[in-house]
This record gives structure tokens, sequence and C-alpha cells, in this order.
């Protein structure tokens, strides 16, 4: 991870200066790093007394973040022209206007920062974007201690969540991660408590979403010499189990700890006439570069996409780009 330079700094806090009030927000379907990250962003504001409101299309899926949604609104509060000229928007763990999903009220032509870890972003102005960086939440800690200070305890147990979702709890991080952890460090010291985060990570999940997994489990089957597994849920699936707290995780970990086994394909058939898909690796098999091919994006290990379509035919084109590779 790149420590994020002087000019960058200025930068934003040239954004910031620049503009009266801020409209807040992360990619829809949000997971921790998104909703934390934009909580972290929400203090720096407070702390400069700026105004400002936290948007997010939702939907608050994850059991783990469903508790900031009332927090959030998918409206945004009515601004006329003049305001409108002095309003700045704050983009956070995505760069495509796409990605922010349906809000009840027109973002485009408001001056825009980007602060984005993803190695798809290619924004290239008014922006903070570092694909080395393991959270969007660890680009945000450090604008906190540089514009603000010494982190507060509510944010540092922010973006301390933040930080782990993205990283599987560490789990996802080599041996070129010392400066994560010395974040981290800091986040610890200034009141993030390691082991609370942990049990609202991984806990509260309903009963239902075992059975789901389970049967994504059984659904599973192998690919190009066993390197790749696939498995599906369809509208019915959805209809059945429900949205909420899914806990697609523990499947990719499940999966990806198969031996042999050196990517995962997990679609979801969300419309009659459109798919989600999610797409995780181990070590050399990058596929943000095959999400791309379908429009969508993410890391190098985990990205995803969306896209028209049925299962029956989309699957089968997307398993050909991991041929490729595989």
């Amino acid at each position: 991870m790149q420590i994020i330079s002087d000019s960058h700094i200025d930068e934003f806090k040239h954004f910031l200066n620049s503009h009266e009030f801020f409209f807040v927000i992360g990619h829809k379907e949000p997971d921790g790093d998104a909703i934390f990250s934009c909580l972290g962003m929400a203090e720096i504001l407070q702390k400069l007394g700026l105004q400002y409101q936290l948007l997010s299309a939702g939907p608050f899926k994850r059991s783990d973040i469903k508790d900031k949604a009332p927090l959030f609104t998918n409206c945004p509060t009515f601004l006329s022209e003049p305001e409108r000229n002095k309003t700045g928007l704050i983009m956070l763990d995505c760069s495509e206007m796409a990605r922010l999903g349906d809000i009840d009220g027109d973002l485009r032509n408001l001056d825009t920062f980007i602060i984005d870890h993803h190695k798809t972003s290619t924004a290239s102005k008014n922006c903070i974007i570092d694909p080395t960086s393991p959270a969007t939440a660890c680009l945000v800690q450090q604008l906190y201690e540089k514009v603000i200070g010494p982190l507060s305890t509510e944010a540092a147990k922010n973006l301390f969540f933040g930080l782990c979702t993205d990283t599987g709890y560490f789990r996802f991080l080599n041996e070129d991660s010392e400066e994560v952890f010395l974040q981290a460090a800091r986040l610890v010291a200034s009141g993030a408590n390691p082991r609370k985060t942990y049990d609202k990570m991984t806990g509260g999940k309903a009963f239902s979403t075992r059975k789901l997994l389970g049967l994504l489990l059984t659904r599973a089957e192998q690919y190009y010499n066993n390197k790749l597994v696939v498995t599906y849920e369809t509208m019915e699936d959805t209809k059945k189990y429900g949205q909420e707290g899914r806990d697609s995780d523990a499947l990719y970990t499940a999966l990806l700890s198969t031996e042999g086994v050196e990517a995962v394909l997990f679609m979801r058939q969300d419309t009659e006439f459109s798919c989600t898909a999610g797409l995780r690796s181990r070590d050399n098999v990058d596929v943000s570069a095959i999400a791309a091919k379908f429009g969508g994006g993410g890391h190098k290990n985990a990205a995803g996409l969306s896209i028209e379509g049925k299962l029956e035919t989309v699957m089968p084109m997307i398993c050909k780009e991991f041929a490729k590779v595989l």
C-alpha cells in the first residue's frame, strides 16, 4: 500500500474548500468497506464543520451493515442550481457513476472527487486511487489523520471494520502489508476492538442463509481439470431463502479451500432478464480482467459484474473466459 502524497492531500483539501455542501456515496449493494468508508468520510466533513448527506442505493442485504441503513438515503436533498454549483460529490469504493445504482435524484455534472482502491478504476483527476491498498477504508484513514489528526474512537471502529471486511479479516494480505498493519495498530490504539469486529462480521446470520449455503455447495460443479468451481442461485432460491444476510464469503472460502481449485464463479438470476456474478480466485488468476470483459470490475482476486441475460446462456460465456486462463 502506498502512502498518499502531499500533492493528493492538498488536492483533497482544495476540493473541500471549494464547496459548501457534499453528497457522500459508495457503490450499490454496499459491503462493509463502502459503508464504513462513507462513515469515516462523514466524520472528516463533520470535524471540519461542513454540511453533507450520506447516500446509498442499497439494498443493505448484509447482516453486518444493515444497522447502518437508517444513516443513508437514496433521495438526495433538493438543491437549486446555485446550490448545486457549490456542491461536491465524494464517491468512495467505486469510480463509475453506473455503480452507484438507482438514486432518486440527479448527481450528474456535480464536481466529483473519487477515493477508490479497485484495479479497474479509470479516473485520472480529482481522485485518490490506489489499487495496492487492500481497502478504501485505509485511504480514508490516511486522509483523516492528515486532515483532522488523531482518530476518534468512532472513526477508528468504523475504519477498522471497513479494513477487515475487504481483507477477509487480514486473510488476503501478503508480506508487503507492513503499512496496513501499522495503520490497523493505530486504529486499535484509538479504540477499535478486533474481537468485537470479528464477531459482528461473522455472526448474526439467519438460519435460512445456512440452508442456502448448503444448497449452493451441493449444486457446485468443477471444470477445467477441477480448477474452476461454478455454482448458481435461481430466482426461486432467492424467493425461498430471502436476500437478507446472505453469506457469499463463506461460500467462496469453502470452495477456494478445495484442493486444486484456483477460481470460483457464483452466479445469481436477479430478475427474469438480468444476472449478477461474483468471481474469486487464488493467487495468479486475475478475475478483475474477466469481469471487465462483461462490464464489471474489482480486484485481481475478487471481482463482480451485472449482465443482461439468463443463467443458462450467460454462465457458459463467462466460463469460456476462465478457460482461456485456466
